[in-house]
């Protein structure tokens, strides 16, 4: 099954190829940011993973099947060698990429995400969905008082929101496949499966007010990718593309043209 994608920019005869990948919860819509500043230069597929957006729900959620993704669709729309372009864990489905077929792999960009295990950090988030799933809401507000409960920060609860859509029932329920997200959150929170390093050049791009990349994350970082180099964003936190958009694209730009 191919994932479920949007093309745009320049044709893939005029230039070449980015693949934009999204982050948990997330999909294509949530990158549109970048993919429209990649657009002036590239040939953009932007993504939506499996298990999230429009694409195919699987019960298996882990980064090689997740790669496996992006390869099957570069096959299909013929495209040899591309640069990736991926957030948070859209990062790691990237670097996952680049370390399994390096030789389909120009350049690496990682939005503030490093190849490391994480510790659960969204135990509210998933309360929240849940409480939206079990409940038969009719309208985004609705399901935002249930968010409320568990997610303080009223952007998160608007991020979360895009991803609801219509039942054939006239309630609204997540895109996204909650149950296996659920079930497979510590296979998402692990680390890309790597035999070798991968040396394609990278750009790992971070929000200065993130802690997603540390300093302690420097030596796996430099082992899986020797020849990756470092951006902070100033005044922005894991959603950098969010908020701080100019700054972000003018950094992947930069880094891709050059």
């Amino acid at each position: 099954m191919l994932l479920n994608y949007e093309q745009s920019g320049l044709s893939a005869t005029q230039a070449p190829s980015v693949i934009v990948i999204h982050g948990l919860f997330g999909s294509l819509d949530n990158l549109k940011v970048v993919a429209r500043a990649l657009g002036e230069h590239f040939h953009v597929v932007n993504v939506d993973v499996r298990n999230h957006g429009r694409s195919f729900h699987s019960k298996d959620m882990n980064y090689p099947a997740m790669a496996d993704d992006i390869i099957a669709l570069l096959a299909h729309l013929g495209i040899e060698k591309a640069h990736l372009v991926g957030h948070s864990m859209g990062g790691k489905v990237a670097m996952q990429v680049a370390l399994t077929k390096p030789e389909c792999v120009d350049k690496l960009v990682v939005l503030d995400i490093a190849p490391v295990a994480y510790h659960s950090r969204h135990d509210a988030i998933f309360k929240a969905l849940q409480a939206v799933a079990n409940s038969a809401v009719h309208s985004r507000s609705e399901a935002d008082v249930l968010m409320s409960e568990y997610i303080d920060a009223m952007g998160v609860r608007q991020f979360l929101a895009k991803s609801l859509s219509k039942t054939d029932a006239g309630t609204l329920n997540w895109q996204f496949n909650l149950p296996v997200l659920s079930a497979e959150y510590p296979q998402i929170l692990g680390t890309p499966v790597a035999n070798d390093s991968c040396l394609c050049d990278t750009l790992f791009i971070k929000g200065g007010d993130s802690d997603y990349i540390e300093a302690a994350h420097r030596d796996e970082i430099m082992r899986l990718f020797p020849k990756a180099k470092a951006k902070v964003i100033q005044g922005a936190g894991h959603w950098l593309h969010a908020e701080k958009p100019v700054a972000v694209n003018k950094s992947i730009v930069d880094f891709l043209t050059r």
